[in-house]
């Protein structure tokens, strides 16, 4: 298996796309991580990972870092002067034009929980990039959460939305690391326009206005599965996914909920849905029959 590190200049950032493949040739997947992680959620440098399963599958792998996360330059601690909507304008079109123009086939696309999210958006404001678009698999990816519960309460409603932010004021960021809540820092800015949609409302850009409900309206979306594990219970509650099918008007969308109870080895959550070792013979096998057969040649 090869890998290496590809870098995207856009103006002082450098974006970076770990390269994962076993053959030249093969169909190109990008795969989007979502909060307080990097690309680490889907590969690991000694060949563990969904990306890696992939590669070995034959598909030419592409894994993002957001900017200013993992392998991303500078970091957050560094410049912490963006948010979402830089991800969602800036972030993911490049990646996708960065592989498009290395690998010159359609490409599926894989995310992770809010990588879902901000994928979604980029499609709705940019339809343009559709026809590059193969397939869309999300794991865990809902926007607002909608569910209740003690989990939520401490999760979402204290942590996330109230004690996040007021730590980021601070420095103009969190670092989740040091906290022991995530594997990578977010910025205030991130995590105010994130609150504001992970809270029950619109969906709408806080900075421009950009209503991406009413956008999608008008987009043909690619096939899309969105699978979540049933002990995933606040971060991507099988509820919450669904709710988010529905505001994208997305009624093709196929949804898959992982359980002991529906065959699967175990019950899955939002992290092990990834990163477990029993995925490898479980649903990634499913996982490539998927892109096999949405593949466009």
């Amino acid at each position: 298996m090869n890998q290496h590190s590809l870098f995207i200049n856009d103006q002082h950032h450098q974006l970076h796309l770990r390269h994962i493949w076993c053959k030249p040739g093969g169909i190109p997947i990008l795969m989007l991580h979502g909060t307080i992680e990097n690309g680490k959620i889907f590969y690991t440098h000694s060949g563990k990972g969904l990306a890696c399963y992939l590669a070995e599958q034959g598909f030419d792998v592409y894994v993002a870092d957001f900017r200013g996360k993992g392998n991303s330059t500078p970091s957050i601690k560094e410049d912490s002067s963006h948010g979402q909507h830089e991800m969602i304008t800036q972030d993911i079109p490049l990646f996708i034009k960065e592989v498009g123009k290395i690998n010159n086939q359609p490409m599926h696309v894989i995310c992770h929980s809010w990588g879902g999210v901000l994928f979604a958006s980029a499609l709705t404001r940019f339809p343009e990039l559709l026809p590059t678009i193969a397939s869309n698999i999300c794991f865990g990816t809902k926007r607002s959460v909608l569910t209740s519960g003690i989990e939520k309460t401490l999760k979402v409603d204290w942590l996330w939305n109230r004690i996040a932010p007021r730590l980021a004021k601070r420095k103009g960021f969190i670092d989740a690391k040091k906290l022991k809540f995530g594997a990578e820092s977010e910025t205030l800015q991130f995590l105010q326009e994130s609150i504001d949609w992970v809270k029950p409302g619109s969906w709408q850009d806080s900075t421009d206005n950009f209503n991406y409900k009413n956008a999608a309206k008008a987009i043909n979306w690619p096939p899309t599965w969105h699978i979540t594990g049933i002990a995933d219970k606040v971060l991507g509650n099988v509820s919450d996914v669904k709710a988010f099918i529905n505001e994208s008007d997305n009624s093709e969308a196929l949804l898959s909920l992982l359980s002991k109870k529906g065959g699967n080895a175990l019950n899955y959550d939002h992290i092990n849905i990834l990163t477990h070792p029993l995925s490898v013979t479980d649903h990634f096998p499913d996982v490539v029959q998927w892109l096999n057969k949405h593949t466009i040649c």
